[in-house]
């Protein structure tokens, strides 16, 4: 299989319904090639959605679309067991998540307790229902979506949630050249992402993975990683830094936008380019530091800026 052209297919499918978003594709590219998930956070209209549709109608695998509201319960997500009538015994009726790619749609206005329910699967790919664990299907990634602004009606994903997504990302406002082609591919009766059709099978995507997997990490890289992580312990600013999970993280998204760029070897700047998105959501401000208008982005910045970059030879 041709690794380039593969995802450039994927690129250029989801482009026909997202316009000017190339940077963001490629870190949502980056989370399934990863195997993690993605949190995505913007205000409403900017093509969150739109992102997540054309991504699973590029890829010939399951989708389902979960609309999180106050009102569902942990079992509409991941299943629950059931009496068959005329055996009498229990049987598995899956829940949403038992699909390949899941668009979770305002995470944040459900309740903590179905938040909580997709912890297990989210980390360990499976769901325990009465006992009994019941495997996702494969590639799975979680993409959710959640409004920044809109505070009424929410529940604000606690730490532990966070930690699970494998990146944060925010689409932006498009510019004027992208406002008037946005207007113009809806000038029709129909939106584009209907006309979308899948490029790439499920298969292609695991092997996708598993040369991600093969990628090379040097031990000098995994050292700056190591640092970067270890500084976001000690600053004052952090009342808390970023997890050996986080760590993990940034090394697998490291290799995957290496992969992206064609190389099957890390480079420093494949590790700084993965920074923000990896760790930034992962970081717990303390209030005074908020008062100065300090950000996670800007300490991570500071953070990047003071650690040596690894010689590459």
């Amino acid at each position: 299989m041709d690794t380039i052209a593969t995802l450039e297919k994927i690129r250029s499918n989801i482009e026909r319904a997202l316009v000017g978003k190339r940077e963001i594709i490629d870190l949502v590219l980056t989370a399934v090639l990863a195997r993690g998930h993605v949190l995505i956070e913007d205000v409403p209209g900017i093509g969150k959605t739109t992102l997540v549709r054309a991504l699973a109608a590029s890829l010939s695998c399951s989708f389902q679309r979960i609309q999180f509201t106050p009102d569902v319960m942990p079992s509409d997500v991941t299943g629950f067991s059931m009496v068959d009538l005329q055996s009498g015994e229990l049987r598995f009726k899956p829940g949403a998540i038992m699909n390949q790619i899941i668009l979770a749609d305002e995470i944040n206005r459900t309740s903590p307790k179905t938040q909580s329910c997709l912890l297990e699967v989210m980390q360990e790919g499976q769901v325990t229902v009465d006992g009994n664990s019941y495997t996702v299907p494969k590639p799975f990634v979680v993409l959710a979506t959640q409004n920044p602004v809109e505070h009424v009606g929410t529940y604000a994903l606690p730490e532990a949630q966070l930690d699970r997504f494998f990146i944060r990302i925010s689409l932006g406002y498009p510019d004027l050249h992208e406002e008037m082609k946005i207007l113009e591919r809806h000038d029709t009766e129909s939106a584009p992402i209907s006309a979308l059709e899948s490029v790439v099978s499920a298969d292609e995507v695991l092997e996708l993975q598993a040369a991600t997997d093969a990628v090379a990490c040097s031990e000098k890289i995994r050292e700056y990683i190591a640092m970067i992580v270890g500084q976001t312990r000690a600053i004052k600013d952090l009342s808390l830094g970023a997890s050996p999970r986080a760590g993990i993280s940034l090394m697998r998204g490291a290799k995957a936008w290496a992969l992206l760029q064609g190389r099957d070897f890390v480079t420093p700047d494949d590790v700084l380019r993965m920074v923000t998105p990896v760790l930034a959501h992962r970081l717990l401000l303390r209030p005074e530091a908020r008062l100065k208008d300090m950000t996670t982005e800007r300490i991570l910045k500071n953070i990047t800026n003071m650690v040596r970059i690894p010689d590459e030879n």
